[in-house]
């Protein structure tokens, strides 16, 4: 899964209004702009033009994840998503997929109170349990990043766009990494955690003992003491 910004924007905005406005849902082209771009409960704040949103929106219907429909009472086209079906989701794991793809990362806590208006939550923990099935399936829609910093919750994301895809869990704060040892950078070596530097810092001192092996080779091929 590796959608763009403005795709993960338009299929959250369609979450959203379904779940907070289902008066007005499905949405027109105007009101789908209007959603996306508008300045509460998104992060970051946007100002797409519809021609962006129209294209967005085509992208999503050739995935799968949306659609357009025309009532007879209809005087517009109507846009929907559609991720129910495409990924078998329940209310509760769509809301929480709603509210990542608007808002970015989050601790469950901050999760339960904006999804509120989209579904009721037990509890922090019903959030939890939520977020571990996403992550634990086959093609996870949700990763624990861990703790940052002065956090005392582990932060969590969404798994459907290109950069959400790269990223690694967190060290948690002075400890391991929830999931595992994820403490090298992705696509680093072993080494630079096993010495604690950086690595570039290790890299570094690679070369530095390739060139003074290569000193002792000329070396010796000149006649020189070693």
């Amino acid at each position: 899964m590796a959608l763009t910004d403005i795709e993960l924007r338009v299929l959250g905005s369609l979450v959203e209004k379904e779940r907070t406005t289902p008066d007005g849902y499905p949405l027109t082209m105007q009101a789908l702009v209007t959603a996306c771009n508008q300045k509460t409960s998104r992060d970051p704040v946007t100002d797409y033009h519809l021609q962006d949103v129209q294209d967005a929106l085509q992208r999503l219907r050739d995935k799968g994840l949306a659609a357009t429909t025309q009532e007879v009472s209809d005087r517009v086209p109507k846009h929907r998503h559609k991720i129910a079906q495409a990924w078998s989701v329940n209310d509760k794991e769509i809301a929480l997929l709603g509210v990542l793809m608007l808002r970015g990362p989050q601790t469950p806590g901050e999760l339960r109170t904006r999804t509120e208006r989209y579904v009721a939550f037990a509890d922090v923990a019903d959030v939890e349990r939520v977020l571990d099935g996403l992550a634990g399936r086959s093609v996870p829609l949700a990763a624990n990043l861990g703790r940052g910093p002065g956090q005392s919750q582990d932060r969590w994301t969404h798994k459907l766009g290109a950069d959400e895809e790269r990223m690694q869990p967190r060290v948690r704060h002075g400890g391991a990494a929830a999931g595992g040892d994820h403490g090298a950078a992705p696509g680093g070596t072993g080494a630079a955690a096993a010495t604690g530097g950086s690595p570039l810092a290790v890299l570094l001192r690679r070369v530095e003992a390739l060139e003074r092996r290569v000193e002792a080779l000329e070396g010796r091929a000149s006649g020189e003491p070693a």
